[in-house]
């Protein structure tokens, strides 16, 4: 490994009263200079709070070496304009579905030419087309975030790239396919029409289900990240699902990087359909004794959402060595090879919770 890259501290800053995602991470060394690394950066006021942030405790830096947008939502995409706008930027990496028009032209209904399919896919992706479009007027490369490309210490382990393309014409944003798959209000209505249920959990008795309703196929596109430095491992799921976390465990397996994990991102703000105990057991290992600890599990949760992270998940990462620290109103960091900021204090996991209802 680089001498460039022998500490890291990773941010996972708060994102207001809703759920979003805002990440920062610093790497490198004081001898050979530091890389900074921007996952996401929630609605357009965290955009500049991201800002704020990497002005404030990243020195002033003029340049920024990458930029991730993990997937098209809003709590995701839409502050890195502002980013973009505060710093020179070395690469945007993300993956705009238009693109691949000509490939999946086959998925839709109607008349579609293949620049008709790609310009009516981009009308529905404003956000990301303001991205592209503004990286394009201030020479910033834009790069597809597939599965097996380098992002400095960082590999991408999902989507696949024949996966994201089979999963255009189920976003919700895209025109009708012959798939027909059930989008918009009336899935979401759908899948939260349950009235709430009293569970009791146990260290040996897990809730949390191994055949959750799917998440949806925008979620499942989300770029995972495994970033290896110093011998450690830092996982960024976003809101992936279990689909794209499974493929992510098989792609860090058949590239030789899956290790034993120091950092993980709890997907999708603690969501009860994001993971399995299958998935978990594959990427975080097997039960272990109560107390014992095997890393840090981080959640990026909205000030005003107290329902998250969801308990059984919660307690499903505690089980498995990795206590959920979520941020709410404050930002949350680990570190390592690099000294703690002044003024930094100790976090404390969320606890494991033996009665709840959902």
């Amino acid at each position: 490994m680089s001498g460039a890259w022998m500490g890291y501290e990773i941010d996972f800053l708060p994102v207001g009263d809703s759920n979003g995602d805002a990440i920062c991470i610093r790497y490198g060394s004081q001898n050979e200079g530091f890389h900074i690394h921007v996952v996401d950066a929630g609605y357009s006021d965290t955009g500049q709070a991201v800002v704020d942030h990497i002005n404030k405790y990243y020195g002033f830096p003029r340049f920024i070496d990458h930029v991730v947008v993990s997937h098209a939502d809003a709590d995701h995409a839409t502050g890195i304009k502002t980013v973009l706008e505060n710093f020179e930027v070395g690469c945007l990496w993300m993956n705009r579905p238009w693109l691949y028009a000509a490939e999946i032209i086959s998925d839709f209904h109607g008349n579609f030419t293949v620049a008709g399919l790609a310009a009516t896919i981009r009308d529905a992706y404003p956000i990301l087309a303001e991205l592209e479009e503004y990286a394009h007027e201030r020479g910033i490369p834009v790069r597809e975030a597939f599965a097996g490309h380098a992002i400095g210490p960082f590999r991408i382990l999902a989507p696949r790239r024949d996966r994201y393309l089979s999963l255009i014409a189920q976003f919700d944003r895209t025109p009708t396919s012959y798939a027909a798959p059930i989008k918009g209000p009336l899935r979401k209505l759908l899948e939260t029409a349950k009235a709430l249920l009293h569970f009791i959990e146990t260290w040996a008795d897990e809730k949390l289900e191994e055949n959750p309703p799917p998440v949806s196929a925008s979620n499942e596109s989300c770029v995972v990240q495994l970033g290896l430095i110093d011998g450690r491992a830092l996982l960024l799921t976003a809101d992936a699902g279990p689909i794209a976390l499974t493929e992510a465990a098989d792609v860090a397996e058949y590239l030789n990087i899956k290790q034993q994990l120091d950092v993980v991102q709890v997907p999708h703000h603690g969501s009860r359909r994001n993971v399995t105990p299958s998935v978990l057991d594959r990427w975080l290992g097997r039960v272990v004794a109560e107390g014992e600890s095997r890393g840090y599990a981080f959640c990026s949760v909205g000030a005003n959402k107290p329902e998250y992270p969801r308990k059984r998940v919660q307690n499903a990462f505690l089980r498995r060595g990795y206590g959920v620290i979520s941020t709410r109103t404050t930002w949350k960091s680990s570190r390592h090879g690099i000294a703690a900021r002044p003024g930094s204090v100790a976090v404390h996991p969320e606890p494991f919770v033996g009665e709840y209802d959902e």
